[in-house]
């Protein structure tokens, strides 16, 4: 049986929603009647096919903004269109997020920048300009998606696992900022997700080990997760619903582990 979380008419804003983990939570808040304003990379055929399917699909308003994540101004643009549009904001998901694997000593300096950029900087900008908004209105929801790598690290993965600590930290602190204004800020922390991308490592991995795709995913992919299962798009988008809805008006500042107990270790 559907849950109706009573988000109907609500307007969020979705970072890195074209495809991914992004899409899929942006596509289960248009399933309960929210207004969508999608952003991301890729080909604008591909893109303008995708917001026409989620809106015919469910019944609402879905918008594009192609706002790039390296950028404070155009960050700070797109909240301004999804205000201007709608008249209100009611959920911002902080998703976009790059990733590059390196040893420290060879980590370039440009992917340092990158990553920081768009992992943490567009976070903040992002919830700066949607603060004042959602204040006024006395009720709004923040959501970062994090990781695990917001709670334990790595290695090669510098840039990535400090602005992911990063993003759990602006979490924290937004948090106690709002807490009296009827918004909440949260941080959900997903393990390993069986995207596309990651799909095609499985492959990849399981061609150059000679080993079979299962046996990649247990022991290579999901060595650190005890489930040995990859965290789900419906997980992780039932984690969001709860924490956007009026359930969740009293979990603030928190991490949300959807790890499969890798974090717990």
């Amino acid at each position: 049986m559907a849950v109706d979380f009573g988000l109907q008419g609500q307007v969020a804003v979705v970072t890195g929603s074209t495809s991914g983990i992004g899409h899929a939570l942006a596509d289960a808040l248009a399933s309960q009647g929210v207004n969508i304003v999608l952003n991301g990379l890729g080909e604008m055929t591909a893109i303008e096919r995708t917001r026409a399917e989620m809106a015919e699909t469910h019944g609402v308003e879905v918008l594009y903004h192609g706002a790039d994540m390296t950028k404070p101004s155009q960050i700070v643009d797109m909240i301004a269109v999804a205000k201007a549009e709608f008249g209100e904001l009611d959920i911002l998901i902080n998703n976009a997020g790059v990733q590059h694997v390196a040893p420290i000593e060879d980590f370039p300096d440009d992917k340092w920048d990158q990553i920081i950029a768009i992992n943490l900087s567009s976070a903040f900008h992002a919830t700066k300009a949607a603060v004042p908004i959602m204040k006024a209105q006395g009720r709004g929801r923040i959501v970062n998606i994090a990781s695990a790598h917001a709670l334990v690290a790595s290695p090669f993965k510098s840039a990535y696992v400090a602005a992911k600590h990063g993003i759990m930290g602006l979490t924290k602190t937004v948090a106690l900022e709002v807490a009296q204004h009827g918004v909440t800020c949260n941080a959900i922390c997903p393990g390993f997700v069986k995207t596309p991308l990651v799909e095609a490592q499985i492959a990849d991995q399981a061609a150059a080990r000679g080993i079979s795709q299962e046996a990649v995913m247990r022991d290579v992919i999901l060595a650190s997760q005890p489930t040995k299962q990859f965290v789900t798009f419906e997980q992780l988008s039932g984690v969001l619903l709860y924490l956007v809805s009026d359930m969740g008006a009293s979990a603030n500042g928190a991490a949300w582990q959807v790890d499969g107990g890798w974090t717990a270790q």
